[in-house]
């Protein structure tokens, strides 16, 4: 036999790694259609899958090597390069917020809105992360932005519009590491580099519902072995994935059940409802049995009630209303009756609910084999997303000297590219340090943060930006931001090596090389000889933010008097026993300090309801309506409003 010729650039070959089977599809473009030369497809000889997620990699490996070997021997081919799909089981939806504070109002251009999808699309994972109590390496599918707001005005896109601050909220969806990696490994073990990753519910969309039919809201339920993967599109792009863990085992295990058979025999006798009235198979006794198929599918009712009750949902989760159509695909579809349950379970009319297949002709042919299977929308739909180029994961990106792992279909960006690789916003463009908030001699001051080390970016040797489109075989060189050094001072280098006074730090007597810390309160007596005045000590907050003694309908009560000695300070000698004032318009009642020390305006801090160590703005400080500092020492009946600017 001649040796096999090498695999041409434009031929095109997708492995569909299923839970029950590995299907193999070799095609070519020819025009704006795939011809498919060839199929093949080998079962798994016991469970190297569970749920779509690949348990035994070697045995995937080798059965992913005979299915490639049998379309070598008949095509004449070296196969070397694969295009695969992972199962939409694991995926992980998450939404995220991010808002960017520009430093003057200006336009806002496509650099700086996808720092703002970025930074959504990164606190969409760390949520996830938090969920999972750790590091876990999350790839990104796909996004959609839910709300843009401009200076907290809500607007449905923010190109060229101009504003001080920007925000986005998005709906993220991701694969968790190990699911990719897997993947990637039987690949290698069976000897293919993997050319195309996308998700088996896209390629499944794009076989069976083509681009020009999804300005219509169409959901595509491929119902597998081990998972049911849903995709919904409307006004022409998909809009969202998601899965059910209930399919086709959990139809074969009730025949299991009904019938005493094992497992390869219910999957036997499932494949022969809907084309024989009788049906006859060995039970695990040894028997040899003889069923009515109408037996068998009342056994199989109640796990189909299930798996229509479970797609149902999920649409309806992802898509809020029923769907213009359904179409199934995969084995599962094939099952009598799914197709009715799931319309009423949508209150849709039963005829809008169709097996796919009758489409595929308007994106693949074949003059060799039988396409129009709804078995074959996933393993076509990756063969036909490659060749047809509508994923731009059907060529290689190198990052870092390794293939690029790619989801999205549609136009990719260096941003989008490092997003889906596990990279986040902070490693993008870095953060700058926290800065150090404190309050001194009554007024707010902000130390900043060091500004972070820039990343490394370049495509084909030369810089980038993250808004750079990336093409075929494009080398891409990134190394992450550096954060910047949070902000931290000592006291005498906040107060200047100039300074000779003395200087409270929250009420205690402060040395100069105190280190601050966030939300301390600074007060200073510049030249001042002798012991500094021993100030009030800040009292800790109460259980509730804030006292309130309500108006009453009576008279005021006349302050009760006391007399104390004689003092050498500048502190009244008498005071009330209790000190009413007004603090943001409800009434406040304070009790008397001990040696009847006064109170001071810094006093009521605790009492605002305002956080002072998570300060975002400045805050006023007015007593009857003129502004104040900290020291201000209060009197009866003082209105007090403490807000933030």
């Amino acid at each position: 036999m001649a040796e096999y010729k090498a695999q041409e650039k434009d031929l095109i070959y997708a492995l569909d790694i299923g839970t029950r089977s590995v299907v193999g599809v070799v095609g070519k473009p020819a025009e704006d259609r795939l011809k498919v030369l060839d199929i093949e497809m080998a079962e798994h000889g016991k469970r190297a899958m569970m749920d779509g997620q690949i348990d035994d990699i070697q045995q995937v490996a080798g059965l992913a090597q005979a299915v490639t070997a049998r379309l070598e021997q008949r095509l004449g081919v070296r196969l070397e390069r694969v295009c695969v799909a992972a199962a939409g089981r694991a995926l992980r939806t998450q939404k995220g917020s991010f808002q960017l504070e520009l430093e003057e109002e200006q336009t806002l251009d496509a650099e700086t809105i996808g720092r703002l999808e970025a930074g959504a699309v990164s606190a969409a994972e760390e949520a996830l992360q938090a969920e999972d109590q750790g590091r876990r390496q999350m790839f990104l599918v796909g996004y959609t932005v839910a709300q843009y707001r401009l200076d907290r005005y809500p607007l449905t896109n923010l190109q060229y519009h101009s504003g001080k601050l920007a925000e986005a909220d998005v709906v993220a969806t991701f694969l968790p590491g190990e699911v990719v990696e897997s993947l990637y490994a039987a690949m290698r073990a069976a000897g293919l580099q993997v050319a195309s990753l996308t998700l088996e519910p896209i390629a499944a969309m794009n076989a069976a519902i083509p681009a020009e039919l999804r300005l219509l809201n169409l959901a595509l339920v491929d119902i597998g072995a081990g998972t049911t993967d849903i995709a919904l599109c409307k006004e022409g792009s998909v809009v969202g994935y998601t899965m059910a863990t209930v399919a086709g085992d959990e139809i074969t295990e009730a025949i299991m059940q009904a019938f005493l058979v094992d497992f390869k025999t219910a999957e036997n006798i499932k494949r022969n409802l809907g084309e024989k009235e009788e049906i006859r198979y060995r039970d695990i006794l040894g028997m040899e049995e003889t069923v009515a198929a109408s037996q068998v599918e009342e056994a199989i009712q109640p796990p189909l009630d299930r798996l229509a009750e479970a797609v149902a949902k999920q649409i309806l989760s992802v898509n809020g209303v029923a769907p213009s159509a359904v179409f199934l695909a995969g084995g599962g579809s094939k099952l009598s009756g799914l197709r009715e349950k799931i319309a009423v379970k949508l209150e849709m009319a039963e005829k809008r609910v169709a097996i796919a297949g009758n489409n595929f002709s308007m994106s693949a042919f074949s003059d060799e084999v039988d396409i129009v299977n709804p078995e074959y929308a996933t393993p076509l739909g990756i063969a036909v997303s490659a060749g047809l180029g509508l994923l731009n994961d059907s060529y290689v990106v190198m990052l870092n000297g390794q293939p690029a792992k790619l989801f999205r279909s549609g136009v990719l960006s260096l941003q989008d590219i490092l997003l889906m690789n596990g990279y986040n916003y902070s490693e993008m463009l870095g953060k700058t340090g926290k800065s150090l908030n404190l309050t001194v001699d009554g007024k707010h001051v902000v130390l900043r943060g060091e500004p972070a080390a820039p990343a490394v970016l370049q495509v084909n040797g030369k810089e980038a930006t993250l808004s750079s489109l990336i093409h075929a075989g494009d080398q891409i060189r990134f190394v992450p931001a550096k954060d910047g050094a949070s902000a931290s001072r000592t006291l005498g280098q906040l107060l200047g090596s100039g300074f000779t006074g003395r200087a409270l730090v929250n009420n205690q007597e402060a040395a100069l090389d105190t280190m601050l810390q966030q939300g301390d309160v600074v007060l200073t007596v510049a030249g001042a000889p002798g012991p500094l005045p021993v100030q009030p000590p800040v009292a800790p907050p109460p259980a509730a933010p804030v006292v309130e003694a309500p108006p009453r309908p009576a008279p005021e009560p006349i302050p009760v008097l006391q007399e104390t000695p004689p003092r050498r300070d500048r502190y009244p000698v008498i005071r009330p026993k209790l000190l009413q004032l007004r603090l943001n318009g409800q009434m406040l009642a304070l009790p008397p300090k001990e040696n009847g020390v006064p109170y001071y305006l810094m006093d009521l801090l605790q009492y605002s309801g305002i956080d002072f160590e998570r300060l975002s703005r400045p805050v006023r400080l007015e007593v009857n309506g003129e502004e104040q500092g900290f020291q201000y020492q209060l009197k009866e009946q003082d209105s007090v409003v403490i807000r933030l600017l």
